[in-house]
């Protein structure tokens, strides 16, 4: 596999042994009290890194105070406008998006890493359909995968030979196919490290599969140092996605994984509302578990022997089991409160 070049944000490096989670805050920037909540919830629920839409410079004036009170890695994304772009760092953002093709003069973009490298920030160096320059389209007729990925390597290469190597690279599109096979191209000619993710990837039900689709196969493939679930929603369904998609394949070793079974003629009560509010309830808890909800015991013990806790439900009661093993009767009204109260006491538990 490949050695990925470390990229420092913070006190955090792309690159490193983790797959950094990041998002975006949908709030006015200039409504500074509204984005400091969702950047707090957003750390809350699991990001790493943050980023702020940034179009002008009263989002400047609000980017700075923002900064102070949230203290976590915020990312400055620009478009068109390089002077905000070194705006936004100077007054104390830890990286900046931009896509060249729609910064302007390359002399702009330059100017930016200048300023980057002096500050010891970062940038992201973006590269989407609607970025890319003029003479590669010429070149391919459209917005190829392998459009998309030699737009990437010029620019990489033009700032590696121009002494900056503080960035990371986003190549992304509409397209779950191109996203990852532009990538692929990419990974295979540079080390540098790569945000991944499926754009304008649409509503919950669809972006979460096309999300899941195109990370989940370049992060299989060792591609992607950090991931941005792109979601039409609140931001933080991006952070949940994400994180399902790093436990589903072994990158996240922690939080609780929900077993439970698509429901039947054998399904007892409302097992659907009851794995949706636990669901909702524990997805804070850092802790390692894996949780089977059941509708029947032939889906219990048996089939979720491996649980590290579960509940099958029954007619009128239920039965808890650890590891297989049932060791409580519960009544169906309390099937939600004794389920989570167990939960909670393992994920305070040392064992």
């Amino acid at each position: 596999m490949k050695s990925i070049r470390k990229v420092k944000i913070k006190d955090l490096y792309f690159g490193g042994n983790k797959i950094l989670i990041q998002s975006m805050t949908n709030t006015k920037t200039t409504d500074v009290n509204s984005t400091i909540k969702q950047a707090r919830a957003l750390f809350t629920e699991g990001a790493d890194i943050v980023r702020i839409s940034v179009p002008d410079n009263s989002s400047v004036k609000a980017l700075a105070y923002i900064i102070k009170e949230v203290n976590k890695p915020i990312v400055a994304d620009i478009h068109f406008d390089y002077k905000l772009a070194i705006q936004s760092l100077v007054v104390g953002a830890d990286k900046v998006r931009i896509n060249p093709g729609n910064i302007g003069s390359w002399e702009n973009v330059i100017k930016i890493f200048q300023k980057a490298k002096e500050l010891n920030k970062c940038v992201r160096v973006g590269v989407n359909s609607g970025s890319l320059e003029k003479e590669i389209l010429n070149k391919y007729g459209h917005p190829t995968a392998k459009a998309l990925a030699e737009s990437a390597l010029n620019y990489d290469k033009k700032l590696l030979d121009s002494g900056f190597d503080n960035f990371v690279v986003s190549i992304k599109s509409s397209s779950v196919l191109t996203t990852i096979e532009s990538n692929r191209i990419f990974r295979d000619k540079s080390n540098t490290p790569l945000h991944i993710g499926v754009t304008e990837a649409g509503t919950f039900v669809q972006g979460t599969i096309k999300s899941s689709i195109g990370i989940g196969n370049l992060l299989l493939d060792g591609i992607g140092e950090t991931i941005r679930v792109s979601l039409t929603d609140d931001p933080l369904k991006e952070i949940i996605v994400a994180k399902h998609i790093l436990k589903s394949i072994g990158l996240l070793d922690k939080g609780v994984e929900i077993i439970s079974c698509p429901t039947c003629a054998r399904t007892n009560g409302n097992l659907i509302e009851i794995v949706n509010k636990v669901e909702e309830e524990i997805s804070n808890i850092d802790k390692s578990l894996k949780i089977a909800i059941m509708g029947c015991v032939v889906n219990g013990p048996g089939e979720a022997k491996e649980a590290d806790l579960g509940l099958a439900l029954g007619k009128g009661k239920g039965v808890l089991f650890k590891k297989g093993k049932v060791f409580k009767t519960v009544l169906a009204k309390d099937y939600l409160s004794v389920i989570l109260d167990e939960i909670n006491k393992m994920a305070t538990s040392n064992n």
